[in-house]
């Protein structure tokens, strides 16, 4: 059938289909050491589930054998479709790419790496047929990551709550499922800088945590060192909430407030008692402590123009080099 296009002041129509179907969303990046065992276990998986499946594999410009495995693998089993992306465009943009391609009445996102089992997608899907229309894997533990990541990772998921007036969940991933019309609403969503956990939970629906233990990395190394993992959180917290500006705002008139009354205490005491020393070194600390603070306010609102300027560009998020389409029919059709 066809859907009419969602406009602001309009609601998103429920999709309701007659049979039930599942997409499962693959970014992969270099991930050749581990690909052929994850999808050795994702089949069982559906197997077992026995549901019209499709497998969409995104090649996020890969620079090892992935690719290779990966048409191999479809020669043995058609439920595969493998989307190559023209470059490397990053985790999140190959994620929107393979939810846009995406045709099952339930889609669920989960990485190559097999740190988030694939076996909890049947758990995954018992909810989603309570009538959940996102339910996300909660981490409550990390094999394998260090005391530093597991510090940092914790610091972040409460800050960004605290900053963000959007309900994101604690220690919790890209691996969930959602329902068509969950899809259908990240979909509408088409800015270019996109922080897919902001937007998961931007969206609304009735949403459910289900809890896991997340296991160590099967093969391989992990693509995200402290530099990316640092960008990934800068983006999060620029992408849903001005609260860095507000904070600037407070703490240039809080200085202000103060300068104003360091000033009027140094009037009374050269007015009351003289003042015989130069003052150089209080005149030198003053002068680089408010240069530090206008250069880090500007460096906030900078990061803020820079994500317009890339908006106002309105290039496409990303560019298909091929695309390799599985045997499952669209439901919607």
């Amino acid at each position: 059938m066809t859907v009419p296009q969602a406009t602001p002041s309009e609601p998103i129509l429920t999709i309701e289909t007659k049979q039930e179907t599942l997409s499962i969303v693959v970014p992969a990046y270099n991930e050749e050491l581990v690909i052929a065992e994850f999808h050795r276990r994702i089949s069982a998986v559906l197997d077992e589930i026995n549901l019209p499946a499709e497998i969409i594999y995104i090649n996020d410009g890969s620079k090892d054998k992935t690719s290779s495995i990966l048409l191999e693998l479809r020669k043995k089993d058609p439920r595969i479709s493998l989307i190559e992306l023209s470059r490397n465009f990053g985790k999140e943009i190959a994620m929107t790419a393979g939810l846009n391609y995406s045709k099952g009445s339930a889609v669920v996102v989960i990485d190559a790496d097999l740190q988030d089992p694939p076996e909890l997608i049947t758990e995954l899907i018992e909810r989603w047929r309570e009538g959940y229309d996102v339910v996300y894997a909660k981490r409550s533990s990390r094999e394998g990551e260090t005391y530093l990541k597991k510090t940092t990772s914790y610091l972040f998921y409460r800050v960004i709550k605290k900053l963000n007036r959007v309900d994101i969940p604690s220690d919790t991933g890209d691996f969930r499922l959602l329902s068509r019309r969950a899809v259908e609403a990240i979909n509408l969503l088409p800015e270019q800088h996109r922080f897919m956990k902001g937007l998961f939970a931007w969206i609304g629906f009735r949403q459910i945590a289900v809890n896991y233990r997340r296991d160590i990395r099967f093969a391989g190394e992990s693509k995200w060192n402290y530099w990316t993992l640092w960008l990934l959180a800068l983006e999060g917290i620029t992408s849903f909430t001005i609260a860095p500006l507000k904070i600037a705002s407070y703490v240039g008139i809080s200085v202000a407030f103060g300068a104003f009354i360091y000033a009027i205490w140094i009037i009374y005491k050269t007015l009351t008692f003289g003042d015989p020393i130069a003052g150089f070194p209080t005149l030198i600390t003053i002068i680089l402590f408010l240069g530090g603070l206008q250069l880090l306010t500007l460096g906030i609102i900078g990061e803020y123009l820079g994500r317009m300027f890339n908006e106002s560009k309105r290039r496409p998020l990303y560019l298909v080099q091929d695309y390799f389409i599985s045997n499952i029919k669209d439901p919607n059709k």
